[in-house]
C-alpha cells in the first residue's frame, strides 16, 4: 500500500466501470492508503453506491456524471482553461512530459483525463521522481482537481463526489514534504 500503487487504484476508479470486483478492491487500496496518512477516507460515499448498485447502474451514473455534464468533465484542461488556445497547449505540454518520462497511457483517453493523470503520476512514484512529480502536481493536476472538486460541491449525493477528493487528498498526501504544494 504504497502512493504508486493508490493512484494506479484512484486512476481504475475514475476510467470508465467495467469490473465491479475491480472497483471494490481499488476502493479498499485507496481508502487504506489514505487512512494510513491519517485522512478520514471520503470513500465510503462511493463504496455503498458500488456495493449496492448493478454494473450498468454503475456504468449509467458514470456517463451521467462525467460524460453529460460539462461541469463535472474529468478532463482537467476543460476546467483549468476552458476551451481556448490555451487548453491546446496544456495538452501538447501533457503529451510532451509523458513522452520525456517514458509513460504511455493505456486506452484513448486525452491526456488532461484525471484517470490519466493520476496514471502518469503513478508512473513517476514508481520511478520515484520526486522532483519532477511534486511540481507537476502543484502546476498541472492540483489546480484542476481543486476546481473540478468545487463543481461537484452542488452534487452532495453522487457517488464519484467521493473520488475527485480522494484525488485532492492523493495529491497533497504526495506533497506533504514539498513546500510547493
Amino acid at each position: 500500500m504504497n502512493i504508486a500503487a493508490s493512484y494506479d487504484a484512484l486512476a481504475r476508479l475514475l476510467d470508465y466501470p467495467e469490473d465491479k470486483q475491480r472497483l471494490q478492491a481499488d476502493y479498499a487500496l485507496v481508502s487504506g492508503f489514505l487512512n494510513k496518512e491519517r485522512f478520514d477516507s471520503p470513500l465510503s460515499l462511493f463504496a455503498e453506491f458500488a456495493a449496492t448498485a448493478s454494473e450498468a447502474a454503475l456504468q449509467e451514473e458514470y456517463v451521467a456524471t462525467f460524460d453529460f455534464n460539462p461541469a463535472t468533465s474529468p478532463y482537467l484542461g476543460h476546467h483549468l482553461f476552458g476551451d481556448n488556445q490555451k487548453k491546446g497547449g496544456y495538452m501538447i505540454m501533457l503529451k510532451q512530459e509523458f513522452e520525456r518520462c517514458g509513460y504511455t497511457p493505456a486506452g484513448c483517453e486525452l491526456p488532461d483525463h484525471l484517470a490519466v493523470l493520476l496514471g502518469f503520476l503513478a508512473h513517476l512514484a514508481k520511478k520515484e521522481d520526486r522532483e519532477f512529480r511534486q511540481p507537476f502536481i502543484t502546476a498541472c493536476v492540483l489546480p484542476g482537481v481543486e476546481r473540478l472538486g468545487s463543481a461537484f460541491a452542488q452534487k452532495q449525493d453522487s457517488p464519484w463526489k467521493a473520488l475527485i477528493e480522494a484525488a485532492r487528498l492523493l495529491c497533497l498526501v504526495d506533497c506533504k514534504e514539498a513546500p510547493s504544494c
